[in-house]
């Protein structure tokens, strides 16, 4: 008998689309990392700070630079120069990122009897320096070598986190201000859960909102992506 082979793997879009990223892999982190920065200049110089979102159209705007950096540094190349950018990340934060929350809380504490808006340019920075963080451990994930998929897998997971409300959730939790008994029933300052909700949480509606996306994050976390640009590159042309 004759042994015939198994007939080839057709080529699907999916995998021209993988095909041709790969290809220009070299600059195409580039690709968003130039919007994010140019997204978030505009948000956090040149438009004021705001600690209410209004609708999912300004929360989509407010996490999108964040969106488009996960990628960005996905697809950063790995260089020799690696311990050297980690280390310069590392005096940005210490030179100016540090520097400039205590100023702001500095800030506050001069104008808050005064000002009702004293603490949103603390609260817009505070945003800025959690994501500064994970794309930082992003950073160092991608540099320490590992491959493009799975740092994007991890960036996404990690953006669910972060818009999940867990910190909403200890703030209720573990804020001194209220007593035992006068902790409020709704969580009306999580306005990104408000724009999805259509009103103030309650507890129970944050922690389900919670706990959708750590199973988003958990779905993402299992995606066999690197298992598909891999089965994408070794198809027939």
């Amino acid at each position: 008998m004759t042994a015939t082979a198994p007939p080839a793997r057709r080529t699907s879009a999916r995998d021209n689309w993988i095909r041709t990223l790969y290809a220009h892999r070299r600059w195409l982190w580039l690709v968003f990392a130039v919007p994010a920065a140019v997204l978030a200049l505009l948000i956090m110089v040149v438009l004021p700070p705001e600690q209410t979102l209004r609708n999912v159209g300004d929360w989509v705007f407010k996490l999108s630079p964040f969106l488009l950096a996960v990628p960005a540094v996905a697809l950063f190349p790995r260089i020799r120069m690696a311990p050297a950018v980690l280390a310069l990340a590392v005096i940005a934060y210490m030179s100016w990122i540090d520097t400039e929350m205590v100023l702001r809380i500095q800030e506050y504490g001069r104008t808050v009897e005064t000002d009702p808006g004293a603490f949103e340019p603390v609260y817009q920075f505070e945003l800025f320096i959690v994501t500064f963080i994970v794309l930082f451990a992003l950073l160092a994930y991608r540099l320490g070598g590992a491959r493009t998929t799975s740092v994007l897998k991890t960036g996404v997971a990690s953006v669910l986190l972060v818009i999940a409300g867990l910190n909403d959730l200890t703030f209720w939790a573990l804020n001194e201000v209220w007593s035992a008994g006068s902790r409020p029933d709704e969580l009306a300052w999580a306005s990104h859960i408000v724009v999805f909700v259509g009103g103030p949480p309650s507890v129970a509606t944050a922690v389900v909102f919670l706990l959708v996306h750590l199973a988003l994050a958990a779905a993402v976390l299992a995606l066999p992506l690197g298992r598909w640009v891999d089965r994408a590159l070794d198809a027939p042309r």
